[in-house]
């Protein structure tokens, strides 16, 4: 699979798959429930799909696609300072080169009470062998995520380490805070037990009964707080721009 084809191969994928559709709806609609009032810009919107749950979405990604309304690198945004209510991303920020450059990009175009919600990989004891040997993607957890540099041109937009948020938001907090102190950490959710990982993601198998889904993710959130150090596979971070 290709760059170029991607974004249309997630969809395909969205739309054959009903259980990817009800673990990636509770997603977004979390998501939705953190957004501030206003103009919503999606980052690495791939397939297309938040913009059901928020309609005032601008949806971006590296690559173009029908669905998709503008094309950009998160590194450096083509959005006027201060017109922002919000960004999303779902999956995205540990593909970012330069992590520290989006996320002064977000204090750049975000306006005052303004806030970053993301979704992405939870590297807990539990969810570490899975993401380690069952997942394309790397687990790097000696990574500096904050540090800054050129850029590489023939870096592809799909290289990651999936370690990122975690190390952001987990072990690198207080380096995060003091590099961004007009950014405020709101909530770090650290969620999402079996449904996720037994749902194969946009692969094309699944453990999990799509019956069963629904009533598996009610009761996962239920138990973020007592189980979510231990065993998440996901986390949702929202964060938000000072008044100040």
């Amino acid at each position: 699979m290709t760059a170029t084809d991607r974004p249309e191969d997630y969809r395909k994928i969205w739309k054959s798959k009903p259980i990817l559709r009800v673990v990636y709806t509770d997603f977004y609609r979390r998501i939705a429930e953190r957004l501030a009032d206003g103009t919503t810009l999606e980052i690495g919107g791939g397939s297309g799909n938040l913009k059901a749950f928020a309609p005032s979405v601008i949806s971006s990604d590296v690559t173009g696609a029908p669905w998709l309304d503008m094309v950009c690198d998160a590194q450096s945004l083509p959005i006027r300072s201060g017109c922002l209510a919000n960004i999303v991303m779902v999956d995205v920020l540990h593909h970012v080169e330069r992590p520290v450059r989006l996320l002064r990009e977000a204090v750049r175009t975000l306006r005052p009470g303004g806030r970053v919600v993301l979704c992405e990989p939870a590297i807990t004891p539990v969810s570490y062998p899975f993401y380690c040997w069952f997942h394309s993607e790397p687990v790097d957890m000696s990574a500096d995520p904050l540090s800054d540099g050129p850029l590489d041109p023939n870096r592809s937009a799909w290289t990651a380490n999936q370690a990122i948020p975690s190390l952001i938001f987990g072990r690198k907090r207080q380096v995060f805070a003091d590099t961004f102190p007009e950014l405020a950490l709101i909530e770090v959710a650290r969620f999402s037990f079996l449904a996720y990982p037994g749902s194969g993601g946009f692969r094309s198998w699944s453990l999990i009964p799509v019956g069963i889904a629904r009533g598996v993710l009610k009761v996962e959130w239920a138990v973020r707080r007592q189980f979510g150090p231990i065993a998440a596979f996901r986390m949702l971070v929202t964060i938000e721009k000072r008044q100040s």
